[in-house]
């Protein structure tokens, strides 16, 4: 169903574009209003996919309506129509956030043309902000226990900035959740968050993927490529791992943030970025230092604010909640009934060392949710979960 608000002040040019649209579709809802206010009322009172405006209106114009929506954060687009226009108009309307200018009478072809593609943008924008929606949710933060608490609340205060950050921990606590976190949170969250995890790429490719090349560079370089600084551009760029990148790479990686600039494999051209970092690492860089493997001027660069996540050891108390958590995601992955823990095997869940932490808690909850009765018994801990 797509809902169509036409705001026009003169009833014979309502008359007609109420015929164009029902002759185009007619299962267009169409609703009228007859002067700006009316329309900015209906429009605060509910959703449109498309918003027809005429300029020229008593009581508030079409600009002030569009600004005042625009203002109010609607992202229905807005075609606007008048038969007063000059460039200097559109030129406003288009930079306030209108979707076209039309002059009256319309132009049948075009104010059609125009309706087709501001429905489909619309309809876009509305698949895009829910696949956001199902993404961030899928890196949310499980937890109440006072250490993954004071996480959450260093997220929040250091996500509005541009700080570095080095993000420290064991494999399995959830590096990669606060690093999205933090991006979903800053003002760089509609440009991408772009991810290289530094153990998995070869020593001798990692400067390529970080940096680009040209072709010709090496045998394998058949054409120019952009490297992940330049494809996270105006975004950020999460170095996972990143005690184990070599230390030519990491010579690379200090000059590209002291200098915002890189430069592509086999080329001597600076290209400038503009690149928020973050990083992580499940090593003791310092250790790493002291034995020469990474450089400390950069472990200086990256760590402007430090956040270490604890252990599943460290906050058993968040175990029922993540395990609900994991019983109901795995259950509407896999279309599994929801199971219960029973008291004495939730307890005994708690006393687990947990090596490979809340990924390993997450391991055992879906062999549990497999192979383990309704509910879930102390007997069926001991044994599917890790001895």
């Amino acid at each position: 169903m797509t809902k169509i608000l036409i705001i026009e002040d003169e009833e014979p040019i309502r008359r007609v574009l109420v015929k164009i649209l029902t002759e185009e579709n007619n299962e267009f809802v169409l609703s009228e209003a007859v002067d700006g206010k009316q329309g900015i009322k209906l429009i605060n009172d509910e959703e449109f996919d498309l918003i027809l405006c005429d300029i020229k209106m008593p009581k508030m114009d079409g600009l002030e309506v569009l600004e005042q929506a625009k203002k109010s954060g609607i992202s229905t687009p807005f075609i606007m129509l008048t038969g007063h226009g000059n460039v200097e108009t559109a030129v406003h309307a288009m930079k306030v956030g209108a979707y076209d200018f039309i002059p009256k009478p319309p132009d049948l072809n075009r104010l059609l043309i125009s309706v087709r593609n501001a429905i489909a943008s619309k309809h876009l924008i509305k698949e895009n902000v829910r696949l956001k929606k199902k993404i961030a949710k899928k890196y949310d933060i499980i937890g109440e226990a006072t250490p993954i608490k004071k996480v959450l609340e260093l997220i929040d205060k250091v996500a509005p900035t541009q700080a570095r950050i080095l993000i420290t921990g064991p494999n399995g606590t959830g590096k990669e959740l606060v690093a999205h976190q933090i991006h979903q949170k800053s003002d760089r969250h509609q440009f991408p968050l772009i991810e290289v995890n530094c153990a998995a790429i070869p020593s001798e490719l990692i400067e390529s993927e970080l940096f680009g090349h040209l072709k010709g560079a090496f045998t394998s370089a058949i054409k120019d490529r952009k490297g992940k600084f330049e494809a996270a551009s105006q975004g950020t760029l999460f170095l996972d791992e990143i005690g184990d990148l070599s230390l030519s790479a990491q010579a690379k990686v200090l000059r590209a943030l002291q200098e915002s600039k890189v430069q592509r494999v086999g080329s001597d051209k600076d290209i400038a970025v503009d690149v928020r970092i973050l990083a992580a690492t499940n090593k003791d860089l310092k250790k790493e230092i002291e034995e020469g493997r990474f450089r400390e001027d950069l472990y200086h660069r990256l760590a402007v604010i430090l956040i270490e996540v604890p252990s599943l050891a460290e906050r058993t108390d968040d175990i029922p909640l993540l395990a609900d958590h994991f019983i109901a995601e795995i259950a509407k992955k896999d279309g599994m009934p929801i199971k219960k823990i029973e008291s004495a095997a939730m307890n005994l869940l708690k006393q687990y060392p947990w090596s490979g932490n809340v990924r390993e808690l997450r391991n055992v909850i879906e062999r549990l949710m497999i192979l383990g009765d309704d509910p879930i018994t102390k007997k069926n801990i001991v044994q599917f979960a890790p001895k």
